[in-house]
Parts: structure tokens; sequence; C-alpha cells
């Protein structure tokens, strides 16, 4: 159990300390993946940055998600998301994410592109993974992008999707296997959601 987001990067940080001398790349997912980002770029000295990745909501369901799509377009479906929905109703939703990330990308990072990713280890962070279809695509990005090494760093994770993750990186580093595993949220004493000011704030600290 952790007390908040920035507990659980704190720990984080020191399960990623075998990365602190191969000059890494953290990369966040916002918003929650970014408090624990900061934390271990902190710690490590490394550059640190977000990447946008956007869930796919179910129109009915926006909480729930049947894939995710990258800043660069990586997309990532659900097997079987063609029987949920329509496919031009999956075509209008990626659409309207693509937006949706442009204005992220405005909001969070200045209009600015990400650090370079090629031949560098990138360790991507987020306050956990569930379904991981917002990780799936940021592990396709980075891979699209040539990364040396690609690291996944999480407090918590579900197991089935842990395994099928370890296969696409270099490492997985999760602290938290809970066998009852039902949310990310169920792990945090305190969880609130973070408006884009908190991000901000935290983006604008000093390494």
């Amino acid at each position: 159990m952790f007390k908040d987001r920035k507990d659980a990067g704190e720990k984080l940080a020191f399960a990623c300390e075998d990365y602190k001398d191969d000059d890494p790349l953290v990369l966040a997912i916002p918003r929650g993946g970014v408090e624990p980002g900061y934390e271990v770029a902190r710690h490590l000295g490394a550059e640190f940055s977000i990447l946008i990745s956007r869930k796919l909501p179910l129109p009915n369901n926006p909480e729930a998600g049947f894939g995710a799509i990258a800043e660069d377009g990586n997309l990532f479906i659900f097997e079987g998301a063609e029987n949920w929905l329509p496919k031009d109703q999956i075509e209008q939703i990626v659409a309207e994410q693509k937006e949706v990330i442009k204005d992220r990308i405005a909001i969070l990072r200045d209009s600015k592109p990400l650090p370079s990713i090629s031949n560098r280890t990138v360790i991507l962070i987020d306050d956990g993974i569930a379904m991981g279809s917002t990780m799936y695509v940021s592990i396709r990005m980075c891979k699209k992008q040539n990364a040396g090494e690609i690291i996944v760093a999480v407090p918590v994770a579900d197991e089935v999707v842990y395994r099928e993750m370890a296969d696409m990186v270099e490492k997985m580093i999760v602290l938290e296997q809970p066998a009852d595993f039902r949310a990310v949220a169920q792990v945090y004493e305190n969880w609130t959601d973070l408006t884009d000011d908190d991000v901000k704030k935290i983006l604008e600290k000093e390494i």
C-alpha cells in the first residue's frame, strides 16, 4: 500500500537505481504517471518528460476503454472491439482522441517535441497498470523511435498484463501485484484525480 503517488514514486525510484548510470530518459504517462515519474527522474538525475497516450473510451462507459492511441498515432485495440462498436464509431473515437492528444501536448508540454528516444534507455512510468492499453501504445511508440532499452516501471500492475507486457520490453519493474487486483486506486491510501495545473506544477519542478 502506498500513501500517495509521491510515496509510490519514491519507492519506485529506488527500484530503478540500476539505470542511474545509463543516462536514462524518464517518460511519464499523464496525468497519473507524472508525480511518480518526477520522483524517479529526480532520484536518478535523469531527463524527464511526458509521453501522451490516451485511452479509447467506450461511449456509454468512458471510464472503460477498448484500446488506446499514442501521440505518434500508434494504436492498440483490444481483440473483439469490433463486436462492441461499429467500425465508423471506432474511427470517430480515434479521431476525437487524436485531437485531445494535440491539446494535451499544447497544454502540458507547451507544444514541445519529445526528447530524442533513439538508442536511449527509456523508463516508462505510470501510477499503475490495469488493462494496460495506454502503456502498450507507449511501448510501441518507443520501439518505433528506436529506443535502446525500454523499461516499464509502475507501482502496481495486473498479473496477466504484467506477463504479456514483459515480453515486449527489456525489463518490468512492478512493486505490487495484488491477487485480488481490481483497480489501480486500491493500492493507494490517498487517491485523487490530478488537474492540468497539478501536472504543470510538477513538470516545472527542478530535477
